[in-house]
């Protein structure tokens, strides 16, 4: 009941994540918690949308959904990150990494 209250509140399907790779480093680091928000103004360049960048690579090759897309559409972003809790995430990462430990 919680989880379908933060969806309607924050108008994103994916209201809590956790890192799970490095690909947001330096920004953020495996483990770490972030909350997600829709909102309704419109997207700005530079904002954290939960696309890691830790790459060498330009984004948009091979990242976007058609050959012919250079920009991505609202229906590609699952939430803007409005907050964060460094580390927290680890206890999932290690029910994940070790499934022995739960069952």
């Amino acid at each position: 009941m919680l989880w379908k209250t933060l969806i309607v509140v924050t108008g994103s399907q994916s209201p809590v994540v956790v890192v799970l790779s490095g690909s947001m480093e330096p920004g953020f680091y495996r483990g770490d918690i972030l909350f997600l928000d829709m909102g309704t103004s419109p997207v700005r360049p530079g904002e954290i949308l939960t696309k890691g960048d830790n790459n060498d690579k330009d984004d948009s090759v091979g990242q976007i959904h058609s050959a012919d897309q250079k920009w991505l559409l609202q229906e590609h972003i699952m939430g803007r990150m409005i907050g964060y809790l460094p580390h927290v995430g680890y206890v999932t990462l290690i029910m994940n990494d070790l499934p022995v430990l739960i069952s």
